[in-house]
């Protein structure tokens, strides 16, 4: 045997991982320069239908769902966390877990409804527009915020999750005078590429007989992060939003998902520990004092399931979404729903609010 037949071999496989490791920093460089932010203070476009005003010392029902990107049926669990899926199971169960889910928030007759986790177009849910669904849960005004714009992820590679384009949704039975989308801080590493762009919407409607405004404010907060100070600042910019919109004399209304603990330990309320799932840390209430708002969450169903396996009863479970609102807000009930988890890993939660005539 030659020398070179001998070495063929040898290099066969260095060229191999040449070129694997060619394509895995191409990858790399294609992730950092298609990284890009949102700009914050964007102007939202305004789906217009209705020109009512809200109005005072009226009964009115708010809703806040995650809708789980319209995937997350009782039997989904999701590869980031720890499950199997990345995909929803197939675009005919998709479209129509999004019609079942829509109807069942239709029969909530809500006034308004704040929605989470939204896709527009993404690889995931077969490039389905889910919007076009939910905007018929209530009649009137929306709005829709790009929460996220992610590069292609290719992982798993059974089946990679590809590209994202997500938001938050809201639907107003009255009219939104202008909305924006303010940017919420991310992290500043490398890490940044894994913390996807976060922001909350703010929409002002005009209340009926006055010169004030309902600040009302979609929310969907960070999950995962290695700088335990994001979710602190991401929370300290929305709750001075608010304040500075109540110093005008503006009343003031945000839900969603905050990605907290609301209750503090959810397992002394459900009874089901989870020590292991690093993401559910207690929501600082000390950010409240001194301020004219109040958290308003409530505890008699859970909000949100451990996604690492399909749903079942013994499942670690918590209260991560609900409302804040400011001191002239007036709060008649407050309510999470026990849908069973049937659409999305959340639940609905619900509030009966009046704005305080002065």
């Amino acid at each position: 045997m030659s020398a070179k037949t001998k070495f063929r071999p040898v290099r066969v496989i260095v060229t191999i991982i040449i070129v694997l490791l060619i394509i895995v920093l191409a990858y790399f460089a294609y992730i950092l320069i298609a990284y890009k932010r949102i700009p914050d203070n964007q102007e939202l476009e305004i789906s217009n239908g209705t020109d009512k005003p809200i109005s005072t010392d009226t009964e009115y029902k708010m809703v806040s769902y995650n809708a789980g990107f319209g995937a997350y049926e009782p039997d989904f669990s999701f590869f980031m966390d720890g499950g199997t899926e990345s995909w929803a199971f197939s675009k005919e169960r998709l479209t129509k877990n999004m019609q079942a889910m829509t109807d069942y928030l239709s029969g909530f007759g809500a006034d308004i409804l704040l929605l989470q986790e939204v896709d527009k177009n993404a690889t995931r849910t077969y490039h389905v527009d889910e919007t076009e669904y939910l905007k018929n849960a209530v009649q009137g005004d929306s709005i829709f915020a790009v929460n996220w714009d992610s590069p292609f992820l290719f992982y798993p590679f059974t089946q990679p999750h590809g590209k994202s384009l997500t938001g938050i949704l809201t639907l107003s039975s009255f009219q939104i005078d202008s909305a924006i989308r303010r940017q919420l801080p991310v992290e500043d590493s490398l890490m940044k590429i894994v913390d996807l762009d976060r922001c909350y919407s703010k929409a002002y409607l005009p209340v009926e007989g006055s010169d004030k405004k309902l600040a009302l404010y979609n929310v969907h907060m960070s999950a995962y992060t290695s700088d335990g100070t994001v979710a602190d600042r991401q929370l300290e910019l929305l709750l001075s939003d608010m304040e500075e919109e109540y110093s005008k004399g503006n009343y003031c209304i945000s839900g969603g998902d905050l990605n907290k603990d609301l209750l503090g330990d959810s397992s002394e309320y459900f009874g089901i520990k989870g020590d292991r799932y690093s993401w559910a840390k207690p929501i600082k209430m000390e950010f409240f004092e001194g301020k004219h708002l109040q958290l308003i969450c409530s505890g008699n169903q859970p909000s949100s399931r451990v996604t690492d396996a399909p749903y079942n009863p013994q499942q670690f479970v918590a209260l991560l979404d609900g409302f804040i609102v400011s001191d002239n807000v007036d709060v008649l009930s407050k309510e999470t729903i026990d849908s069973g988890f049937a659409y999305s890993d959340h639940n609905p939660v619900t509030m009966q609010f009046k704005l305080m005539k002065e």
